[in-house]
């Protein structure tokens, strides 16, 4: 099974070497599933107990600790399947994102608790849609400055927050900034490239759940006699759905395969990433779209399971450069090798 495996395709015994992980994440994952039903609200609330059981197990800071035996490939797995039981944690931004800029620029940044990033514009008074941030440890301030990023870091005790949440009920607040006195570290574009990684991981995990609620869903629910998914027109819409999910698995399965052999600051990590971002960015609205056809009218309460996956995977996408942002920066890419050679070598990896 590869490391982003476990949609419809995946076959019953299946085991690899990430077998004892995938089933570790998946318990905390659908334990805290079970035990928020009836308790989502906007904007949804941090999982402490998740989070809890997540730090006990080593699974926070996989790739930004060196001493935890992990690396991009375990984070990659651990943030899919999380999404996929819609857990409401900040792991990307403490593992991925804030934990290694603020070692990158040299801040003392905690050992233990969630961290969470604020990307904003240096001089700009207030920094929007930052991700938990009343319930982090710190809070990592990234500061646009040209081509660089002033870097600093507050506890939110220390911070103006003002709450609010993406289309998916995840805490996307507003937050004062502080005086950041630091010089600017060279990092912008890796950190983007990282972000838009995660959320390409983390789509995938809430695009896997909504085929999985939508088969269930019409396998359960009976119209003229018999169950939905034995009508023909039902069966090709399933079929079509994950054929997409599919698709978007193996772009992002490049993407995490570049950045476990490259590096985020690779040419290679930028060329996947910026593929899987247009692909996810054209298959969640396909599926999204798909799936709410499927559940009717009950599937786009906040109440209904799909709600909480459809809508994180909308919102996603959309984060650290929409679709159509990394189309042109693929297209630039391409251009890029109009050296002699033929294009086609860029698609098929040959350059």
């Amino acid at each position: 099974m590869s490391v982003l495996g476990g949609g419809v395709f995946e076959s019953d015994g299946e085991t690899d070497d990430f077998a004892d992980l995938r089933q570790l994440v998946h318990d905390i994952g659908s334990r805290s599933f079970d035990e928020r039903i009836g308790h989502r609200g906007l904007p949804d609330g941090f999982d402490a107990t998740a989070w809890r059981h997540l730090e006990e197990a080593g699974l926070t800071r996989l790739s930004s600790n060196p001493e935890s035996g992990g690396g991009p490939a375990e984070s990659a797995l651990v943030l899919r399947t999380l999404a996929r039981h819609s857990v409401t944690v900040p792991l990307a931004e403490t593992d991925v994102l804030a934990g290694w800029l603020g070692r990158a620029a040299g801040l003392p940044v905690p050992d233990t608790g969630p961290l969470t990033l604020a990307l904003g514009v240096h001089g700009s008074p207030t920094v929007t849609g930052v991700p938990y941030a009343a319930d982090c440890a710190a809070v990592v301030f990234a500061l646009r400055d040209g081509d660089r990023l002033r870097v600093g870091m507050a506890e939110p005790a220390a911070l103006t927050i003002t709450a609010g949440h993406n289309l998916g009920g995840e805490p996307r607040d507003t937050v004062a900034v502080p005086d950041i006195t630091t010089a600017g570290v060279d990092v912008a574009a890796e950190l983007c490239r990282r972000g838009a990684w995660s959320r390409c991981v983390q789509a995938l995990g809430a695009l896997d759940a909504a085929v999985e609620f939508s088969v269930a869903h019409t396998r359960e629910r009976a119209q003229f006699g018999r169950p939905l998914s034995g009508f023909q027109a039902v069966q090709h819409a399933l079929a079509g759905m994950a054929g997409e999910v599919e698709r978007a698995r193996a772009a992002t399965e490049l993407a995490v395969a570049a950045v476990t052999d490259h590096g985020f600051g690779s040419p290679q990590a930028d060329y996947a990433i910026t593929v899987a971002k247009v692909v996810l960015g054209r298959v969640v609205p396909t599926v999204v779209t798909a799936a709410h056809q499927l559940h009717g009218a009950i599937g786009v309460t906040i109440e209904h399971r799909l709600w909480l996956a459809t809508m994180r995977a909308r919102s996603w996408i959309d984060e650290f450069g929409d679709t159509a942002r990394h189309a042109r920066r693929l297209g630039r890419i391409a251009l890029a090798t109009d050296d002699g050679r033929d294009p086609w070598d860029l698609v098929v990896g040959a350059v």
